[in-house]
Protein backbone atom coordinates (compact mmCIF):
# COMPACT_ATOMS: atom_id res chain seq x y z
CA UNK A 1 0.00 0.00 0.00
CA UNK A 2 1.65 3.17 -1.17
CA UNK A 3 2.26 5.54 1.65
CA UNK A 4 3.93 8.73 -0.27
CA UNK A 5 3.97 12.22 1.05
CA UNK A 6 1.38 14.09 -0.19
CA UNK A 7 0.49 17.69 -0.43
CA UNK A 8 -1.69 17.38 3.20
CA UNK A 9 -4.77 17.70 5.13
CA UNK A 10 -7.75 19.31 2.60
CA UNK A 11 -9.05 22.54 2.74
CA UNK A 12 -12.77 23.16 2.79
CA UNK A 13 -14.43 22.72 -0.49
CA UNK A 14 -15.44 25.89 -2.41
CA UNK A 15 -17.50 26.77 -5.09
CA UNK A 16 -15.05 27.04 -8.12
CA UNK A 17 -14.45 30.28 -9.79
CA UNK A 18 -15.48 31.26 -13.29
CA UNK A 19 -11.56 31.44 -14.11
CA UNK A 20 -10.50 32.71 -16.80
CA UNK A 21 -11.13 32.56 -20.62
CA UNK A 22 -9.78 29.33 -21.91
CA UNK A 23 -8.71 28.08 -18.90
CA UNK A 24 -10.19 24.49 -19.29
CA UNK A 25 -12.57 23.49 -16.09
CA UNK A 26 -13.46 20.26 -16.91
CA UNK A 27 -10.43 17.92 -18.27
CA UNK A 28 -12.27 14.59 -19.29
CA UNK A 29 -10.19 11.54 -19.72
CA UNK A 30 -10.45 8.81 -22.01
CA UNK A 31 -8.45 5.50 -21.72
CA UNK A 32 -7.53 3.47 -24.59
CA UNK A 33 -5.57 0.83 -25.92
CA UNK A 34 -5.72 -0.70 -29.54
CA UNK A 35 -9.29 1.22 -29.97
CA UNK A 36 -8.64 2.57 -33.30
CA UNK A 37 -12.32 1.96 -35.04
CA UNK A 38 -13.95 3.58 -31.83
CA UNK A 39 -11.79 6.63 -30.78
CA UNK A 40 -12.76 9.32 -33.56
CA UNK A 41 -16.22 8.61 -33.17
CA UNK A 42 -15.82 8.75 -29.58
CA UNK A 43 -13.98 12.41 -29.04
CA UNK A 44 -16.22 14.00 -32.14
CA UNK A 45 -19.40 12.79 -30.48
CA UNK A 46 -18.08 13.93 -26.76
CA UNK A 47 -16.72 16.94 -27.84
CA UNK A 48 -20.04 17.83 -29.99
CA UNK A 49 -21.92 17.23 -26.51
CA UNK A 50 -19.62 19.69 -24.24
CA UNK A 51 -19.84 22.21 -26.96
CA UNK A 52 -23.39 22.35 -26.74
CA UNK A 53 -23.82 21.50 -23.23
CA UNK A 54 -21.21 22.25 -20.81
CA UNK A 55 -21.12 26.15 -20.06
CA UNK A 56 -17.31 26.03 -19.06
CA UNK A 57 -14.10 25.66 -21.28
CA UNK A 58 -13.36 22.40 -21.37
CA UNK A 59 -10.56 19.96 -22.60
CA UNK A 60 -10.57 16.38 -23.71
CA UNK A 61 -7.74 14.07 -22.89
CA UNK A 62 -6.65 11.04 -24.96
CA UNK A 63 -4.92 9.06 -22.76
CA UNK A 64 -3.38 6.08 -25.57
CA UNK A 65 -1.41 3.35 -22.64
CA UNK A 66 0.47 1.57 -25.10
CA UNK A 67 -1.73 0.77 -28.38
CA UNK A 68 -0.29 -1.32 -30.89
CA UNK A 69 -2.66 -0.70 -33.55
CA UNK A 70 -3.08 2.27 -35.13
CA UNK A 71 -4.21 4.83 -32.33
CA UNK A 72 -2.11 7.13 -31.61
CA UNK A 73 -2.36 8.18 -35.35
CA UNK A 74 -5.75 8.34 -34.88
CA UNK A 75 -5.30 10.56 -31.65
CA UNK A 76 -2.70 12.82 -32.96
CA UNK A 77 -4.85 13.83 -35.57
CA UNK A 78 -7.80 14.36 -33.63
CA UNK A 79 -5.23 16.86 -31.43
CA UNK A 80 -4.39 18.76 -34.39
CA UNK A 81 -7.86 19.23 -36.03
CA UNK A 82 -9.68 19.91 -32.63
CA UNK A 83 -8.43 22.77 -30.42
CA UNK A 84 -9.67 20.86 -27.32
CA UNK A 85 -8.10 17.83 -27.89
CA UNK A 86 -4.67 16.72 -26.15
CA UNK A 87 -3.11 13.22 -26.29
CA UNK A 88 -0.48 11.60 -23.56
CA UNK A 89 0.94 8.39 -24.53
CA UNK A 90 1.88 6.12 -21.79
CA UNK A 91 4.27 2.61 -22.77
CA UNK A 92 2.72 0.19 -20.00
CA UNK A 93 -0.56 -0.83 -19.89
CA UNK A 94 -2.96 -0.07 -17.57
CA UNK A 95 -6.34 1.94 -17.28
CA UNK A 96 -5.60 2.74 -13.68
CA UNK A 97 -2.14 3.81 -14.57
CA UNK A 98 -3.08 5.78 -17.36
CA UNK A 99 -5.74 7.69 -15.21
CA UNK A 100 -3.10 8.59 -12.37
CA UNK A 101 -0.60 9.65 -14.88
CA UNK A 102 -2.50 12.33 -16.89
CA UNK A 103 -4.87 13.58 -13.57
CA UNK A 104 -1.51 14.26 -11.74
CA UNK A 105 -0.48 16.25 -14.47
CA UNK A 106 -3.96 17.91 -15.50
CA UNK A 107 -4.63 22.08 -14.89
CA UNK A 108 -8.43 21.83 -14.75
CA UNK A 109 -9.89 21.70 -11.09
CA UNK A 110 -12.42 19.42 -12.19
CA UNK A 111 -11.18 15.98 -13.90
CA UNK A 112 -13.51 12.86 -14.92
CA UNK A 113 -12.79 10.12 -17.20
CA UNK A 114 -15.19 7.83 -19.47
CA UNK A 115 -15.01 4.55 -21.57
CA UNK A 116 -13.98 4.73 -25.24
CA UNK A 117 -17.17 2.85 -26.08
CA UNK A 118 -19.26 5.63 -24.40
CA UNK A 119 -21.57 3.13 -23.06
CA UNK A 120 -22.90 5.84 -20.25
CA UNK A 121 -26.02 8.28 -21.83
CA UNK A 122 -23.93 11.37 -22.09
CA UNK A 123 -26.41 13.61 -20.92
CA UNK A 124 -25.49 12.13 -17.34
CA UNK A 125 -22.22 13.97 -17.56
CA UNK A 126 -23.05 17.69 -16.30
CA UNK A 127 -24.63 16.31 -13.32
CA UNK A 128 -22.09 14.23 -12.58
CA UNK A 129 -19.15 17.22 -12.27
CA UNK A 130 -21.88 19.70 -10.88
CA UNK A 131 -21.77 19.11 -7.54
CA UNK A 132 -17.93 18.89 -8.22
CA UNK A 133 -17.89 22.81 -9.49
CA UNK A 134 -20.43 24.29 -6.90
CA UNK A 135 -17.75 21.97 -3.62
CA UNK A 136 -20.87 19.99 -2.23
CA UNK A 137 -18.92 16.73 -3.10
CA UNK A 138 -15.44 15.82 -3.32
CA UNK A 139 -16.42 12.50 -6.32
CA UNK A 140 -18.99 11.56 -8.54
CA UNK A 141 -19.19 8.67 -10.13
CA UNK A 142 -22.31 7.17 -12.69
CA UNK A 143 -24.19 4.19 -10.99
CA UNK A 144 -25.88 1.54 -12.94
CA UNK A 145 -27.15 -0.17 -10.14
CA UNK A 146 -29.20 3.14 -9.01
CA UNK A 147 -33.48 2.42 -9.00
CA UNK A 148 -33.53 5.20 -11.75
CA UNK A 149 -31.00 3.93 -13.86
CA UNK A 150 -31.71 2.15 -17.29
CA UNK A 151 -29.86 -0.54 -18.02
CA UNK A 152 -29.42 -2.91 -21.04
CA UNK A 153 -26.71 -5.88 -20.75
CA UNK A 154 -26.73 -9.62 -20.74
CA UNK A 155 -27.12 -11.64 -17.31
CA UNK A 156 -23.67 -12.81 -17.15
CA UNK A 157 -22.34 -9.26 -16.82
CA UNK A 158 -25.21 -8.16 -14.91
CA UNK A 159 -25.09 -11.03 -12.08
CA UNK A 160 -20.87 -10.47 -12.27
CA UNK A 161 -21.49 -6.75 -11.22
CA UNK A 162 -23.83 -7.09 -8.26
CA UNK A 163 -22.08 -10.10 -6.97
CA UNK A 164 -18.83 -7.88 -6.92
CA UNK A 165 -20.55 -4.65 -5.28
CA UNK A 166 -21.96 -7.40 -2.55
CA UNK A 167 -18.47 -8.33 -2.27
CA UNK A 168 -17.31 -4.92 -1.72
CA UNK A 169 -19.85 -4.05 0.61
CA UNK A 170 -19.73 -7.28 2.90
CA UNK A 171 -16.05 -7.11 3.30
CA UNK A 172 -14.92 -3.25 2.96
CA UNK A 173 -17.96 -1.78 4.30
CA UNK A 174 -18.63 0.32 0.80
CA UNK A 175 -21.62 2.27 0.98
CA UNK A 176 -21.39 3.42 -3.08
CA UNK A 177 -23.66 1.63 -5.14
CA UNK A 178 -21.04 1.01 -8.36
CA UNK A 179 -17.28 0.91 -8.24
CA UNK A 180 -16.85 -0.31 -12.04
CA UNK A 181 -19.04 1.86 -14.16
CA UNK A 182 -16.41 3.78 -16.38
CA UNK A 183 -17.91 7.12 -15.35
CA UNK A 184 -16.18 8.86 -12.60
CA UNK A 185 -15.08 12.36 -11.89
CA UNK A 186 -12.73 14.17 -8.65
CA UNK A 187 -11.94 17.61 -8.22
CA UNK A 188 -8.09 18.15 -8.96
CA UNK A 189 -7.00 18.91 -5.09
CA UNK A 190 -8.51 15.78 -3.76
CA UNK A 191 -6.72 13.51 -5.97
CA UNK A 192 -3.39 15.43 -5.58
CA UNK A 193 -3.61 13.89 -1.96
CA UNK A 194 -5.93 10.44 -2.66
CA UNK A 195 -3.71 9.29 -6.06
CA UNK A 196 -0.30 8.38 -4.29
CA UNK A 197 -2.44 6.67 -1.68
CA UNK A 198 -3.57 4.24 -4.61
CA UNK A 199 -1.60 1.11 -5.61
CA UNK A 200 -3.50 -0.66 -8.29
CA UNK A 201 -3.04 0.54 -11.92
CA UNK A 202 -5.39 -1.56 -13.37
CA UNK A 203 -9.15 -1.83 -13.36
CA UNK A 204 -9.14 -1.89 -9.51
CA UNK A 205 -7.96 1.87 -9.19
CA UNK A 206 -11.74 2.82 -9.06
CA UNK A 207 -12.36 0.53 -6.58
CA UNK A 208 -9.10 1.11 -4.22
CA UNK A 209 -9.76 4.90 -4.64
CA UNK A 210 -13.93 5.05 -3.70
CA UNK A 211 -12.74 3.10 -0.53
CA UNK A 212 -10.13 4.53 0.29
CA UNK A 213 -11.49 8.38 0.06
CA UNK A 214 -14.75 6.96 1.47
CA UNK A 215 -12.85 6.12 4.46
CA UNK A 216 -11.57 9.25 4.96
CA UNK A 217 -14.61 11.01 5.34
CA UNK A 218 -14.58 12.41 1.59
CA UNK A 219 -18.10 13.04 -0.43
CA UNK A 220 -18.89 10.76 -2.99
CA UNK A 221 -21.62 11.62 -5.42
CA UNK A 222 -23.32 9.01 -7.36
CA UNK A 223 -25.86 9.93 -10.39
CA UNK A 224 -28.23 7.66 -12.17
CA UNK A 225 -27.16 6.47 -15.36
CA UNK A 226 -28.49 5.35 -18.96
CA UNK A 227 -26.45 2.53 -20.13
CA UNK A 228 -26.19 -0.23 -22.69
CA UNK A 229 -23.42 -2.82 -23.09
CA UNK A 230 -20.53 -3.26 -25.52
CA UNK A 231 -21.14 -6.53 -27.25
CA UNK A 232 -17.81 -6.03 -28.11
CA UNK A 233 -16.05 -5.31 -25.08
CA UNK A 234 -12.18 -6.44 -25.13
CA UNK A 235 -12.33 -6.94 -21.02
CA UNK A 236 -11.18 -10.50 -19.59
CA UNK A 237 -13.93 -10.71 -17.03
CA UNK A 238 -12.32 -13.75 -15.26
CA UNK A 239 -8.60 -12.03 -15.00
CA UNK A 240 -10.17 -8.65 -13.95
CA UNK A 241 -12.84 -10.56 -11.48
CA UNK A 242 -8.98 -12.69 -9.99
CA UNK A 243 -7.06 -9.27 -10.06
CA UNK A 244 -10.10 -7.57 -8.08
CA UNK A 245 -10.44 -10.23 -5.44
CA UNK A 246 -6.88 -9.48 -4.56
CA UNK A 247 -7.06 -5.71 -4.44
CA UNK A 248 -10.06 -6.60 -1.84
CA UNK A 249 -8.01 -8.41 -0.16
CA UNK A 250 -4.99 -6.02 0.16
CA UNK A 251 -6.73 -2.48 0.71
CA UNK A 252 -9.05 -4.74 3.54
CA UNK A 253 -5.89 -5.55 5.14
CA UNK A 254 -4.63 -2.19 4.91
CA UNK A 255 -7.36 -0.59 6.53
CA UNK A 256 -7.71 -3.75 9.24
CA UNK A 257 -3.98 -2.83 10.26
CA UNK A 258 -4.36 0.68 9.66
CA UNK A 259 -1.74 1.39 7.51
CA UNK A 260 -3.36 4.02 5.54
CA UNK A 261 -3.02 7.42 6.72
CA UNK A 262 -6.53 8.59 5.83
CA UNK A 263 -5.83 11.51 8.17
CA UNK A 264 -4.24 12.89 5.55
CA UNK A 265 -7.26 13.70 3.28
CA UNK A 266 -10.03 14.69 5.82
CA UNK A 267 -11.19 17.56 5.48
CA UNK A 268 -10.85 20.50 7.84
CA UNK A 269 -12.80 21.16 11.42
CA UNK A 270 -15.81 23.10 10.45
CA UNK A 271 -16.47 21.92 6.69
CA UNK A 272 -18.58 18.99 8.06
CA UNK A 273 -22.23 20.59 9.18
CA UNK A 274 -21.76 18.12 12.41
CA UNK A 275 -18.89 19.99 13.59
CA UNK A 276 -20.67 23.66 13.83
CA UNK A 277 -21.93 24.80 17.10
CA UNK A 278 -25.82 24.76 16.74
CA UNK A 279 -27.95 25.42 19.11
CA UNK A 280 -30.64 22.30 20.90
CA UNK A 281 -28.28 20.72 19.39
CA UNK A 282 -26.61 17.58 21.44
CA UNK A 283 -23.13 17.86 21.91
CA UNK A 284 -20.04 17.53 24.37
CA UNK A 285 -21.07 15.73 27.55
CA UNK A 286 -24.93 14.39 25.97
CA UNK A 287 -23.31 13.79 22.64
CA UNK A 288 -20.49 11.13 24.35
CA UNK A 289 -23.45 9.99 26.40
CA UNK A 290 -25.64 8.70 24.00
CA UNK A 291 -22.80 7.28 21.92
CA UNK A 292 -21.60 5.45 24.90
CA UNK A 293 -24.99 4.37 26.14
CA UNK A 294 -25.27 2.32 22.81
CA UNK A 295 -21.91 1.06 22.84
CA UNK A 296 -22.39 0.06 26.13
CA UNK A 297 -25.40 -1.67 25.29
CA UNK A 298 -24.26 -3.58 22.84
CA UNK A 299 -21.08 -4.36 24.70
CA UNK A 300 -23.61 -5.83 27.74
CA UNK A 301 -24.91 -8.32 25.15
CA UNK A 302 -21.60 -9.27 23.55
CA UNK A 303 -20.54 -9.87 27.23
CA UNK A 304 -22.91 -12.02 28.32
CA UNK A 305 -22.82 -13.91 25.40
CA UNK A 306 -18.94 -14.54 25.56
CA UNK A 307 -20.10 -15.22 29.60
CA UNK A 308 -22.49 -18.10 28.85
CA UNK A 309 -20.24 -19.61 26.30
CA UNK A 310 -17.23 -19.15 28.59
CA UNK A 311 -18.96 -20.38 31.57
CA UNK A 312 -19.55 -24.22 29.29
CA UNK A 313 -16.40 -24.96 29.85
CA UNK A 314 -15.26 -23.44 33.79
CA UNK A 315 -16.01 -22.15 36.20
CA UNK A 316 -17.58 -18.70 36.83
CA UNK A 317 -14.89 -16.41 38.09
CA UNK A 318 -12.90 -17.50 34.86
CA UNK A 319 -15.66 -17.26 32.28
CA UNK A 320 -16.25 -13.40 33.83
CA UNK A 321 -12.75 -12.68 33.84
CA UNK A 322 -12.32 -14.04 29.76
CA UNK A 323 -15.91 -12.27 29.06
CA UNK A 324 -14.69 -8.86 30.47
CA UNK A 325 -11.49 -9.23 28.99
CA UNK A 326 -12.84 -9.76 25.22
CA UNK A 327 -15.25 -6.88 25.46
CA UNK A 328 -13.22 -4.63 27.30
CA UNK A 329 -11.07 -4.47 24.04
CA UNK A 330 -13.93 -4.07 21.78
CA UNK A 331 -15.71 -1.59 24.35
CA UNK A 332 -12.38 0.51 24.39
CA UNK A 333 -11.77 0.69 20.63
CA UNK A 334 -15.61 1.35 19.76
CA UNK A 335 -15.79 4.24 22.20
CA UNK A 336 -12.71 5.66 20.71
CA UNK A 337 -13.86 5.97 17.61
CA UNK A 338 -17.88 6.23 17.86
CA UNK A 339 -18.17 7.96 21.45
CA UNK A 340 -15.14 10.04 21.14
CA UNK A 341 -14.29 10.35 17.80
CA UNK A 342 -10.46 10.10 18.01
CA UNK A 343 -9.18 8.62 14.75
CA UNK A 344 -6.52 7.23 13.20
CA UNK A 345 -3.63 4.52 15.10
CA UNK A 346 -2.20 7.63 17.18
CA UNK A 347 -2.20 6.59 21.05
CA UNK A 348 -4.22 3.73 20.38
CA UNK A 349 -2.01 0.93 22.43
CA UNK A 350 -1.97 3.53 25.62
CA UNK A 351 -5.95 3.87 25.25
CA UNK A 352 -6.52 0.24 25.40
CA UNK A 353 -3.58 0.23 28.00
CA UNK A 354 -5.81 2.41 30.03
CA UNK A 355 -9.03 0.66 29.16
CA UNK A 356 -7.59 -2.41 30.49
CA UNK A 357 -6.94 -0.68 33.61
CA UNK A 358 -10.86 0.43 33.58
CA UNK A 359 -11.50 -3.09 33.17
CA UNK A 360 -9.24 -4.23 36.08
CA UNK A 361 -12.13 -2.36 38.12
CA UNK A 362 -15.11 -3.59 36.88
CA UNK A 363 -13.50 -6.97 36.86
CA UNK A 364 -13.77 -6.55 40.65
CA UNK A 365 -16.92 -5.29 41.16
CA UNK A 366 -18.45 -8.06 38.41
CA UNK A 367 -16.30 -10.69 40.60
CA UNK A 368 -16.51 -9.37 44.20
CA UNK A 369 -20.50 -9.27 43.43
CA UNK A 370 -20.04 -13.16 42.12
CA UNK A 371 -18.13 -13.91 45.45
CA UNK A 372 -20.69 -12.42 47.05
CA UNK A 373 -23.44 -14.42 45.60
CA UNK A 374 -21.52 -17.28 46.16
CA UNK A 375 -20.55 -16.90 49.92
CA UNK A 376 -24.52 -16.02 50.25
CA UNK A 377 -25.83 -19.42 48.48
CA UNK A 378 -23.65 -22.54 47.53
CA UNK A 379 -25.13 -22.97 44.25
CA UNK A 380 -27.06 -20.37 42.95
CA UNK A 381 -29.00 -20.19 39.38
CA UNK A 382 -27.58 -19.14 36.20
CA UNK A 383 -30.59 -16.51 35.80
CA UNK A 384 -29.33 -15.02 39.09
CA UNK A 385 -26.00 -15.07 38.36
CA UNK A 386 -27.00 -13.30 35.01
CA UNK A 387 -29.24 -10.86 37.17
CA UNK A 388 -26.14 -10.01 39.81
CA UNK A 389 -23.53 -9.53 36.83
CA UNK A 390 -26.03 -7.04 35.04
CA UNK A 391 -26.54 -4.76 38.19
CA UNK A 392 -22.78 -4.88 38.91
CA UNK A 393 -22.13 -3.77 35.32
CA UNK A 394 -24.33 -1.20 35.40
CA UNK A 395 -22.37 0.14 38.30
CA UNK A 396 -18.85 -0.79 36.50
CA UNK A 397 -20.28 1.25 33.22
CA UNK A 398 -21.23 4.30 34.99
CA UNK A 399 -17.64 4.48 36.30
CA UNK A 400 -16.25 3.85 33.41
CA UNK A 401 -18.09 6.36 31.30
CA UNK A 402 -16.84 9.20 34.09
CA UNK A 403 -12.90 7.60 34.07
CA UNK A 404 -12.77 7.16 29.46
CA UNK A 405 -14.18 10.95 29.75
CA UNK A 406 -11.48 12.47 32.09
CA UNK A 407 -8.53 9.87 32.24
CA UNK A 408 -8.67 7.88 29.00
CA UNK A 409 -10.00 10.17 26.41
CA UNK A 410 -10.16 13.44 27.84
CA UNK A 411 -11.18 16.74 25.89
CA UNK A 412 -7.85 17.94 24.36
CA UNK A 413 -6.49 21.28 24.71
CA UNK A 414 -6.37 23.54 21.85
CA UNK A 415 -2.53 23.36 21.52
CA UNK A 416 -2.75 19.80 21.08
CA UNK A 417 -4.92 19.46 17.97
CA UNK A 418 -3.57 19.03 14.36
CA UNK A 419 -3.16 22.29 12.88
CA UNK A 420 -3.49 24.13 9.35
CA UNK A 421 -1.24 27.14 9.47
CA UNK A 422 -2.55 29.74 7.73
CA UNK A 423 -1.74 33.66 7.48
CA UNK A 424 -4.90 35.52 9.15
CA UNK A 425 -6.46 38.77 8.12
CA UNK A 426 -9.79 39.08 10.37
CA UNK A 427 -11.31 41.33 7.74
CA UNK A 428 -10.25 39.18 4.86
CA UNK A 429 -10.60 36.13 5.70
CA UNK A 430 -9.97 34.41 2.32
CA UNK A 431 -7.21 31.59 1.35
CA UNK A 432 -4.96 29.63 -1.62
CA UNK A 433 -3.95 27.04 -1.50
CA UNK A 434 0.38 27.61 -1.68
CA UNK A 435 1.50 26.85 -4.83
CA UNK A 436 1.98 22.92 -5.90
CA UNK A 437 3.72 21.47 -9.27
CA UNK A 438 1.78 21.49 -11.74
CA UNK A 439 2.46 20.10 -15.25
CA UNK A 440 0.51 21.13 -18.84
CA UNK A 441 -0.43 18.28 -20.78
CA UNK A 442 1.60 18.59 -24.51
CA UNK A 443 1.54 16.68 -27.72
CA UNK A 444 2.87 13.05 -27.82
CA UNK A 445 3.58 13.51 -23.69
CA UNK A 446 5.66 16.37 -23.39
CA UNK A 447 5.41 18.44 -19.93
CA UNK A 448 6.22 22.18 -18.77
CA UNK A 449 5.92 23.74 -15.10
CA UNK A 450 2.97 25.61 -14.82
CA UNK A 451 1.70 27.56 -11.73
CA UNK A 452 -1.73 26.90 -10.34
CA UNK A 453 -5.41 28.52 -12.07
CA UNK A 454 -5.37 31.99 -10.84
CA UNK A 455 -7.62 32.57 -7.85
CA UNK A 456 -10.18 35.41 -7.91
CA UNK A 457 -8.76 38.63 -6.95
CA UNK A 458 -9.62 39.74 -3.43
CA UNK A 459 -8.61 43.44 -1.76
CA UNK A 460 -7.36 43.70 1.59
CA UNK A 461 -7.85 47.33 3.29
CA UNK A 462 -3.96 49.31 3.69
CA UNK A 463 -5.15 48.92 7.47
CA UNK A 464 -4.23 45.01 7.55
CA UNK A 465 -1.26 44.16 5.23
CA UNK A 466 0.49 43.10 7.61
CA UNK A 467 -0.63 39.31 8.38
CA UNK A 468 0.74 37.13 11.46
CA UNK A 469 0.15 33.52 11.81
CA UNK A 470 -2.16 31.68 13.39
CA UNK A 471 -3.22 28.41 13.66
CA UNK A 472 -6.50 27.11 12.26
CA UNK A 473 -7.88 24.37 13.99
CA UNK A 474 -8.32 21.33 11.08
CA UNK A 475 -10.27 18.51 12.78
CA UNK A 476 -8.57 16.36 15.66
CA UNK A 477 -5.90 14.06 13.98
CA UNK A 478 -5.08 11.23 16.18
CA UNK A 479 -1.76 10.36 14.40
CA UNK A 480 0.29 13.17 15.06
CA UNK A 481 3.32 11.70 12.94
CA UNK A 482 1.61 13.52 9.55
CA UNK A 483 1.47 16.85 10.66
CA UNK A 484 4.71 17.33 8.65
CA UNK A 485 2.80 16.58 5.62
CA UNK A 486 -0.15 19.78 6.67
CA UNK A 487 -0.82 21.71 4.09
CA UNK A 488 0.12 25.50 4.12
CA UNK A 489 -2.31 27.99 3.11
CA UNK A 490 -1.48 31.41 1.79
CA UNK A 491 -3.19 34.94 1.63
CA UNK A 492 -4.44 36.10 -1.88
CA UNK A 493 -2.36 38.47 -2.57
CA UNK A 494 -4.23 40.30 -5.91
CA UNK A 495 -3.14 42.69 -7.97
CA UNK A 496 -5.94 44.53 -9.21
CA UNK A 497 -9.20 45.58 -7.70
CA UNK A 498 -11.66 42.99 -8.11
CA UNK A 499 -14.94 45.21 -9.66
CA UNK A 500 -17.28 42.87 -7.42
CA UNK A 501 -16.03 44.31 -4.21
CA UNK A 502 -18.23 46.38 -2.62
CA UNK A 503 -15.05 48.47 -0.99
Amino acid sequence: MRTDSSPGTLPAREHLPAGDAGTPVLDVVIPVYNEEKDLQPCVLRLHEHLRRTFPYAFRITIADNASTDTTPLVAARLEAEIPEVATFRLEQKGRGRALRTVWSAAEAPILAYMDVDLSTDLNALLPLVAPLISGHSDLAIGSRLARSSRVVRGPKREFISRAYNLILRGSLQARFSDAQCGFKAIRRDVAQVLLPLVEDTGWFFDTEMLVIAERAGLRIHEVPVDWVDDPDSTVHIVKTATEDLKGVWRVGRALATGSLPLDRITRPFGDDPRDRDIQDVPKGLARQLVGFCVVGGLSTLFYLLLYSLFRQFGGSQTANALALLVSAVANTAANRRLTFGVRGRGGAVRHQAQGLVVFGIGLALTSGSLAALNTATSNPAHSTELAVLIAANLAATVLRFLLFRAWVFPDRAEGENSTVVASHNPSSPTYATAPYPQYRLQPHGQRTYQSPLPQRPVVYPAAHQHHETTPIRAGEVADRSWEDATLHLQPVRPTETDPRDPR
